[in-house]
């Protein structure tokens, strides 16, 4: 059977949802607390190996269960030694990055 290895990072605020239902759907995760380099914002990141044939069904499980949504983050800038007062942003958050990897060797022990 060919195996892929796929690794979601999830925003935390979707984290239980997507672990949750990919476990009710069958799939073996392992869950690692993970922080994004933009907005230092915490991140899962799950690990989870996927028969080739079902690769496809764990995307849309983590698509459905990880969406993006619209946030107000505040900013500063400086400009010599006068400091400006923050002014909101809005950027995206959430939603999903996965990478599919082959697997060479899977074994169970």
């Amino acid at each position: 059977m060919k195996m892929k290895m796929l690794i979601a990072i999830v925003n935390s605020d979707d984290a239980n949802s997507v672990g949750q239902n990919l476990i009710r759907n069958g799939f073996q995760i392992t869950k690692l607390p993970t922080q994004g380099g933009f907005l230092k914002a915490g991140n899962t990141t799950f690990l989870c190996g996927v028969a080739e044939e079902k690769v496809q069904e764990a995307i849309d499980l983590i698509r459905e269960h990880s969406q993006s949504r619209k946030q107000i983050i505040p900013t500063s800038s400086e400009m010599g030694i006068n400091f400006f007062p923050a002014m909101p942003v809005e950027v995206m958050v959430g939603g999903a990055t996965i990478f599919v990897m082959d697997v060479d060797r899977f074994e169970k022990v």
